[in-house]
């Protein structure tokens, strides 16, 4: 037996993502890169989760903790990355 047919993996989660993705969707709401399709959204939100700690949880209180995260320097780290993979997707789109 495997570890995932023996354990319930399920509640495992990157808390990087959501924050990423929250910050993402601000961004591009306020500073509009050349390009929005999919494949250079998604381009932006690797880069950025990338640039940034693994934020793992597997608990609800791991999730209360984690929605704290944007108040620390943890939040400012986000931010960044994101305003940086906007930026670097945009001037260089992965696509004609």
């Amino acid at each position: 037996m495997g570890i995932r047919e023996k354990y319930d993996f399920e509640n495992l989660e990157n808390a990087a993502e959501d924050l990423i993705l929250d910050e993402l969707e601000k961004e591009l709401k306020v500073n509009p890169p050349a390009c929005i399709c999919q494949d250079c959204v998604l381009d932006m939100a690797a880069l950025a989760l990338n640039k940034v700690k693994p934020y793992y949880r597997v608990s609800l209180l791991g999730k209360l903790y984690s929605n704290s995260a944007p108040l620390t320097s943890y939040g400012d780290s986000i931010k960044k990355a994101v305003h940086e993979a906007v930026e670097k997707i945009s001037s260089n789109p992965s696509h004609d």
